[in-house]
């Protein structure tokens, strides 16, 4: 029993280190920050270096591929500018094998076996609709991509993916730190949970802090394929410092495949009530309300194709089992959990907090939560987890405790504060 531990540790170690960067900031080559470039782009266009000139032209080339034509235009209260673009015009049918077609129906969902599924909180919802503003049928909502968003990465073609880093087996030495709870060793058709939403404090623009649930396949080298969402706070990737939902895939441990939310073809998004990378309102407090998501992401057994599940019965859209190599079967891990980014940058740990900021030992209204974690079965059955591994590389910085009982069924408490006198 050690030694298989031994090597799931050692395998969760890899992954850590493939699939630690949920952000757009880090890249190869020569970093260039947000306001350095932007004062070479608004310098006198005679003044600027060739090099720049191109680089707006490529952008906003870009923009321009990744920004389709909108029939409705919605401000969000939080900045963000949501563009209704009709559902068959979306980013995702520029893919050669998509190219012409439209989104496919809802398929059926899990079958629930068990009597303490409990679904999320009502009540949470994004800002951009708190005017009562929609997008009309037929069109789906999408957050406008603007020059500013990609200036603040160092590379437009990296734009909006997570970086490729060479296996290594010592998480210690990622800047990317933990606490999850996963299971392995069968084959997994889905994965279910609720998740309470918090507004963590980042405190390095190139650091970030995420929640999210893992559908994991492959050798954990280039191969690996991940489908993940969840929300996040990432001032690089989105400008500010709010919460927001967020979905990622892979086939290629991140090397070229894949995108966050909409940034590429790939995800077909069929509802025109949730923008993906939208601000997530309103948000959990402390000894307080609080406010959480249920995300459910399922094989289809019909077409094959993966679906996103955003609160009961409130259908997000669906990655084409086409897009993946291991992942065109089944999962063969399922993770949840909280991650951020300590980039060391005062010589110190960070103090961006994971979660809410606090411990998990706070408990309830304290520290933020998974519940009702399960898994979908062969025969699209919801099901209990069984052997829940818990993992906290760092855990005098960000911890995790799990427990069960009859109204959250498996769930799990998380989090932290990040720099302390335990966290130096």
């Amino acid at each position: 029993m050690a030694s298989s531990q031994s090597i799931i540790f050692k395998f969760l170690a890899a992954f850590f280190v493939i699939a630690s960067s949920l952000s757009a900031h880090v890249f190869s080559g020569t970093s260039v920050g947000p306001s350095h470039a932007c004062s070479h782009l608004q310098a006198n266009q005679t003044l600027r270096p060739r090099h720049e000139l191109h680089k707006l032209r490529r952008i906003r080339s870009y923009l321009k591929k990744i920004n389709k034509p909108a029939v409705k235009t919605i401000k969000s209260p939080y900045g963000d500018v949501i563009d209704c673009v009709l559902a068959h015009h979306q980013p995702a049918f520029d893919h050669p094998k998509l190219r012409g077609q439209k989104p496919l129906e809802p398929p059926d969902r899990p079958k629930i076996n068990v009597s303490n599924n409990i679904d999320s909180i009502t009540g949470i919802f994004q800002s951009w609709i708190d005017n009562g503003e929609s997008c009309p049928e037929g069109s789906i909502p999408i957050r406008r991509t603007t020059e500013k968003d990609v200036l603040r990465a160092s590379s437009i073609r990296r734009f909006g993916k997570k970086i490729a880093r060479g296996v290594r087996r010592d998480t210690m030495s990622s800047d990317h730190e933990h606490a999850v709870a996963f299971v392995n060793g069968e084959e997994y058709y889905g994965a279910k949970a609720s998740l309470n939403v918090w507004a963590p404090r980042v405190t390095d623009e190139y650091e970030f802090s995420l929640s999210q649930l893992w559908l994991i396949s492959g050798s954990f080298g280039h191969d690996l394929n991940t489908i993940e969402a969840g929300w996040q706070v990432s001032p690089e990737l989105f400008g500010d410092n709010y919460p927001r939902f967020f979905t990622y895939w892979t086939t290629d441990a991140y090397q070229e495949t894949g995108c966050y939310n909409l940034l590429c073809s790939g995800f077909v998004q069929i509802n025109n009530k949730i923008a993906i990378g939208a601000a997530i309102s309103p948000r959990s407090s402390y000894s307080s309300r609080q406010f959480d998501i249920g995300i459910m992401i399922w094989k289809d057994p019909k077409h094959g194709h993966w679906w996103l599940e955003l609160a009961p019965g409130l259908l997000v859209g669906y990655w084409p089992s086409f897009m993946f190599s291991h992942l065109q079967r089944h999962a063969s891990m399922v993770q949840f959990g909280g991650e951020i980014v300590n980039t060391r940058s005062m010589g110190s740990h960070t103090s961006t907090q994971m979660g809410s900021g606090h411990f998990a030992d706070e408990g309830f209204k304290k520290a933020s939560y998974f519940r009702n974690l399960q898994v979908v079965d062969w025969d699209n059955n919801l099901i209990p987890l069984s052997n829940l591994h818990l993992l906290a590389d760092h855990p005098n910085c960000y911890n995790i405790k799990a427990g069960k009982n009859s109204v959250w069924g498996n769930y799990f408490y998380y989090g932290g504060p990040g720099r302390n006198s335990r966290c130096p």
